[in-house]
């Protein structure tokens, strides 16, 4: 297994990035990470290089991260990794797995196709409409189709001045044109991540959070914890996670007065809260997964 060329496609400097590039190396005696910032496709040869780099000739890459922010350009980046697919490179996840839930209403649309419960949303271009779901939830959250870590969100509520309220929706439209509208659910203090690798359930860690902020990310101050979920909602996470076949990803599951929801599932998955809420080493096993797949087909 010495022999095999793999590559992390990720942010280089980036913990989780390094991280997994040194699992590889260990491995293989190889290490090579890609930004695709860097990457250029010549359609005309079907080459995807990185200056000197040939990635058309690696056997394998893995996707730990395509950019540091969801944008519709974070899917043209996916494209490329079709062409290598197509020549026989195997990209960990697949790039079309990844399509499916870089865009947020994609994967909350297969979720619910699915029957996985996950708080009242709704989706409009309509300020009217949008008003009329502000109204209907009481309290809400806003959220960009393309986003992690919380990044653009925003709590908007029925503060019963209808001017002002239409206001803060206006506002939140003038940046996103489709508004993806979620009922703010009363939380712990917390919700879970809920680890996969190539469908098996690895643990759980909770995200808490450490001050007054609506949300629980670490972005905001919530800390990493160990926790062991019931039963029920390790089978909701992995009813959640088999319709987007992903190599490895992670749940993001709350435990609400409705009862147990999914916000989504992760196009990566976080290496950082299975590392220090469980002390799962999941670079390591995501690793040796993948040296058992190109073993597999060899």
């Amino acid at each position: 297994m010495s022999e095999l060329n793999i590559a992390v496609i990720g942010l280089p400097g980036k913990w989780s990035t390094e991280v997994l590039a040194d699992a590889v190396h260990v491995k293989t005696g190889r290490r090579t990470v890609v930004d695709m910032a860097d990457v250029c496709l010549d359609l005309d040869t079907r080459q995807v290089r990185v200056g000197d780099i040939n990635l058309s000739e690696f056997d394998a890459v893995i996707v730990k991260k395509i950019s540091e922010t969801y944008s519709p350009s974070t899917l043209d980046r996916l494209e490329i990794l079709r062409i290598l697919e197509a020549q026989g490179v195997q990209v960990f996840s697949g790039a079309e797995n990844i399509l499916r839930l870089i865009n947020r209403l994609s994967c909350t649309v297969t979720l619910r196709n699915h029957d996985i419960p996950m708080p009242p949303t709704t989706i409009t271009e309509s300020i009217d409409e949008a008003v009329d779901a502000v109204k209907a939830y009481g309290e809400t959250v806003f959220k960009p189709l393309y986003s992690t870590k919380a990044r653009g969100m925003c709590v908007i509520k029925d503060n019963d001045n209808d001017a002002v309220l239409r206001e803060e929706i206006e506002h939140f439209k003038a940046e996103h044109q489709v508004m993806y509208i979620q009922k703010k659910l009363s939380l712990p203090g917390k919700d879970l991540g809920m680890v996969f690798l190539g469908g098996e359930y690895l643990g759980t860690y909770a995200r808490v959070a450490q001050s007054d902020s609506w949300n629980t990310t670490i972005n905001s101050g919530g800390k990493y914890e160990a926790y062991t979920p019931s039963d029920e909602i390790i089978e909701l996470a992995t009813r959640a996670q088999e319709p987007f076949n992903m190599d490895f990803t992670t749940v993001d599951v709350a435990e609400s007065e409705i009862g147990p929801i999914v916000f989504e599932v992760s196009a990566f998955g976080g290496f950082r809260g299975a590392k220090e809420g469980i002390g799962i080493d999941t670079a390591k096993r995501y690793v040796d997964y993948v040296l058992e797949k190109l073993e597999a087909t060899a």
